[in-house]
């Protein structure tokens, strides 16, 4: 492909709303653009590039081969581009662009993760930069920083990426929990066995070592979110784990009660993360800082 015949960045981001949307018509919106003028758009990319990137019609929208390998190299384009775009910025002294953020859900409540105030001091030093922030499961957030969909992410993570940076923040307290509706409720000097033996939710991203290493062989049910998790335990149907700043207020209430704390409990280690050969970039760099000198509300 000759200098000349290279793709507009304006149809690279047409082309990768159309992927991250699932289609033409789901795209509409973020667009603000007609279906026919997608179309016309991502044929008019398709005939610069010289291959069909997807399928669209009655089968539905769907990338071919080629299409797939060209969009992760048009997530990691717009990525550098738009570091590139931020780093124009900085050296005029001004921060601008979009920093995009994810976070794993119910941290809201968590006073070791001062969130609310960290957004509130960028965003008052920075007015100029626009924030997108996202709640993902931990597997999700992981992918997503390391296609350059997320710049920065925090949450706990089992499992490792290579290409990505884990910068510890601080570990997370979990019990196992029943509620005021499960038999266990009002029992005392309860066994560790019979505790095993009763219906536990698991979390779709753990593996099943990591269940195991919470004391379980099996779970009879299975979440993507703290809340989902909670709405199961509170069903009385089940127990399970929550982390302890989530489950105060519902302890308070008589709602719930922790299980056997001295076997059935740990720390979640939650950790700032980011790809690597990013950190020098001037919105990345100003929220890490921001994030580092926050005190903790505990």
């Amino acid at each position: 492909m000759s200098a000349s015949a290279l793709p507009d960045v304006k149809l690279l981001r047409i082309f990768a709303c159309v992927v991250r949307s699932q289609g033409f018509a789901a795209a509409q919106q973020e667009l603000n653009l007609s279906t026919s003028a997608i179309s016309t758009y991502m044929s008019q990319l398709e005939n610069q590039l010289g291959i069909v990137l997807c399928h669209r019609g009655r089968g539905g929208f769907g990338l071919t081969s080629k299409g797939d390998l060209f969009y992760q190299e048009t997530l990691r384009i717009l990525g550098e581009l738009e570091g590139f775009e931020r780093y124009a910025a900085a050296l005029k002294g001004e921060l601008r662009g979009t920093l995009n953020l994810g976070v794993l859900d119910s941290t809201v409540s968590d006073p070791a993760l001062p969130l609310a105030e960290v957004i509130g001091s960028f965003s008052s030093l920075h007015p100029a930069v626009h924030l997108h922030l996202q709640v993902q499961s931990p597997y999700e957030l992981q992918l997503a920083v390391l296609d350059n969909r997320l710049d920065l992410a925090i949450g706990s993570f089992f499992s490792r990426m290579n290409g990505l940076v884990y910068q510890p923040l601080y570990r997370e307290q979990h019990w196992l929990y029943c509620s005021d509706r499960h038999p266990l409720f009002d029992g005392r000097r309860i066994p560790a066995e019979v505790i095993t033996q009763q219906r536990m939710v698991g979390r779709g991203y753990w593996s099943q070592a990591e269940l195991a290493r919470h004391g379980f062989k099996h779970s009879a049910g299975t979440v993507e979110s703290m809340e989902a998790q909670l709405i199961l335990i509170l069903s009385g149907g089940y127990i399970g784990y929550l982390p302890e700043h989530y489950a105060h207020p519902w302890v308070d209430q008589g709602r719930l009660r922790a299980l056997l704390p001295a076997t059935f409990g740990y720390q979640a280690p939650f950790s700032l993360i980011l790809r690597r050969g990013r950190s020098r970039e001037p919105l990345i760099q100003n929220f890490r800082d921001l994030l580092r000198t926050q005190p903790s509300q505990t």
